[in-house]
């Protein structure tokens, strides 16, 4: 008997997209010529002033890729290359537009904050109806009870409604139940960013548990470390295609490759949102006209953006190496300044990062609350030493991820 737990044979999902076409700003006297020309020409055929037209966006591809029993599966791509399209479709929340797919087993998938539970029942009466939604009993629910509350850690809030809880008290009663209900295929989307270091860290060890299980999961995540702590396969995804599927250090070798091709120090959108978006950012050190940064500058990222007029805008960043390790992960969201403008800046201070290849991740949010927009590694920045240390050889020996000269030596 095969082994093999999901086939996916030439998998294509399309997307039909909408589009408006509006003529310029219209000025008062462009409206009296027009009504002018109206009286003389009652019965002209005056051309509509909104132009529809439609496109096929095809977000999957011709997919292909069979996934095992017991495997943990990293899905790896850039921002739009279709990894949330494809957990759908492998959680049957979408159907594909073409293509055959065979799933042997239970799934259980924690694809976005809320997914699955009823805001007016209590986090008591939501594992009640996940349990039944996975088709387990009664009595195989009360078994697992205990243990999901106690890995959620929400015991005090259990008979709230969650409606009322914090995205935080959201996930990980989530994530607590599509663990513990023993599903035969575990799905997890990046939303476990949304908890805290400490409960992710829970989390990868579950899955990692859950593996050795022989069961089999599916994950989603921007942090490449996370990726190649837990998953033993990858499949790196671009376009909607796959790029490569194997063994997860050579499938992060290629995405780390391949996206290195396409990333500079500039980022300018060519999208227009309903939403707020960012619109540019741009990473620099004054004084240094090079390629490279220079380890002893400071390096200064700005962010502009159109809020759309909404006033509590919050953004954060990450950087993180070319090991998908997160070394910085902050946000402006409790800081003084104002949320009404369009602009922020930091400064990563000098001599905080080592040499070697960084990646920045930036997301727009709104002050304690949703995420508008999130771009991965949308800039490559590369840091080399630079000749303030009296021996070369000196600062090739220091092997951490941050550079000594942060300390301050008394």
């Amino acid at each position: 008997m095969s082994d093999t737990v999901i086939k996916v044979e030439n998998l294509s999902k399309k997307y039909t997209i909408g589009h408006q076409q509006q003529e310029s700003y219209t000025t008062l006297r462009d409206v009296i010529t027009n009504k002018a020309k109206a009286l003389i020409r009652p019965f002209h055929n005056r051309k509509s002033r909104i132009s529809n037209f439609q496109e096929d966006f095809w977000a999957l591809k011709d997919l292909s890729f069979d996934i095992k029993q017991g495997d943990r599966v990293g899905i790896i791509g850039r921002n739009g290359a279709g990894k949330s399209t494809l957990l759908k479709v492998l959680s049957r929340i979408t159907e594909p537009t073409t293509g055959r797919i065979s799933i042997k087993g239970r799934v259980a998938s924690l694809l976005e904050v809320g997914t699955g539970f009823h805001p007016e029942l209590t986090g008591r009466e939501n594992i009640y109806l996940n349990g039944a939604i996975l088709g387990m009993s009664k009595v195989e629910i009360k078994r697992k009870f205990d243990e999901i509350v106690d890995f959620a850690e929400i015991a005090k809030f259990l008979d709230t409604p969650v409606k009322r809880y914090s995205s935080g008290m959201y996930v990980r009663l989530a994530f607590a139940v599509a663990a513990h209900l023993e599903p035969e295929i575990l799905v997890v989307d990046e939303v476990l960013a949304v908890g805290d270091a400490q409960f992710q860290k829970k989390c990868l060890g579950k899955m990692e548990e859950v593996g050795k299980e022989g069961r089999t999961v599916i994950f989603v995540s921007h942090n490449m470390g996370a990726i190649k702590a837990l998953c033993n396969s990858g499949i790196v995804l671009n376009y909607g295609q796959v790029l490569h599927s194997g063994f997860i250090t050579e499938a992060l070798n290629i995405y780390n490759n391949h996206r290195s091709e396409s990333i500079s120090q500039l980022y300018v959108s060519n999208i227009e949102s309903n939403t707020p978006f960012i619109k540019r950012i741009e990473i620099f050190q004054e004084g240094n006209d090079s390629a490279n940064f220079q380890m002893h500058l400071p390096i200064k990222i700005a962010c502009e953006f159109d809020n759309k007029t909404i006033n509590d805008i919050a953004v954060s960043i990450v950087i993180r190496n070319s090991e998908g390790d997160w070394l910085i992960h902050s946000s402006d969201e409790f800081s003084d300044s104002s949320y009404r403008s369009y602009e922020r800046k930091c400064i990563i201070p000098a001599n905080l990062l080592t040499e070697g290849d960084y990646y920045v991740m930036l997301a727009l949010m709104k002050r304690n609350q949703a995420i508008y927009q999130r771009l991965e590694d949308v800039i490559k920045f590369r840091v080399e030493f630079s000749g303030q240390m009296s021996d070369r050889t000196t600062a090739n020996a220091w092997k951490g991820i941050l550079a000594p000269g942060v300390l301050q030596w008394n």
